[in-house]
């Protein structure tokens, strides 16, 4: 009611109408005020989902319409990043810069790396140890992003023997941690 209350205060100045409760011209301000506080929580949805920094269902599922494959939807503001890197694929978009600004449109945070050999790159994924859940779909989308003349290889990160070493990692503080093999082989702590 908002709005009927604002009415009520632009209307009492002029003294003619009986603003009340209940009267006549009270409900008629009551009932605009209903229809106009309606609108006005319509187009601040609309507002909201039409903007994709602010946009949390519709408009993102509307934008995620739009391409073959959708990002692995992990949470709100990872899909706003991954629709952005998505939307800026674009004919010019073969220099390593480029490739590493849409690659993220899998949907989390993807590097790619030249390698050593010739037409090939790696992907890694800093922030993620282990497969990313979701893998399959990732690799769909960001194969196509890459341009087709190279070949990708996938690059997952593990603990390493090196890095227990020099951890001075033993088998008793793995028995008392309680680790199973896979949750001890994704205890990454560095990055790339």
């Amino acid at each position: 009611m908002e709005y009927a209350q604002h009415l009520r205060k632009l209307l009492r100045p002029l003294g003619v109408y009986d603003l009340s409760q209940g009267s006549l011209s009270g409900s008629e301000l009551d009932a605009l005020g209903f229809g106009l506080d309606q609108l006005s929580g319509r187009l601040d949805y609309v507002e909201r989902e039409s903007a994709l920094a602010t946009a949390e269902g519709e408009g993102l599922r509307r934008r995620e319409a739009l391409f073959a494959r959708t990002p692995v939807q992990y949470s709100i503001p990872l899909r706003r990043e991954a629709i952005a890197a998505l939307l800026r694929i674009g004919g010019d978009s073969f220099t390593l810069a480029a490739i590493n600004e849409t690659v993220s449109g899998c949907g989390i945070k993807a590097v790619v790396q030249e390698t050593d050999r010739f037409g090939w790159v790696k992907i890694v994924f800093p922030d993620v140890a282990g497969v990313p859940e979701g893998f399959e779909q990732i690799r769909s989308i960001i194969l196509d992003i890459i341009p087709c003349h190279l070949e990708v290889v996938f690059d997952f990160r593990f603990l390493t023997w090196r890095e227990c070493e020099e951890a001075g990692y033993t088998w008793r503080m793995l028995r008392e941690g309680a680790y199973t093999w896979k949750r001890f082989e994704l205890a990454v702590s560095e990055t790339y």
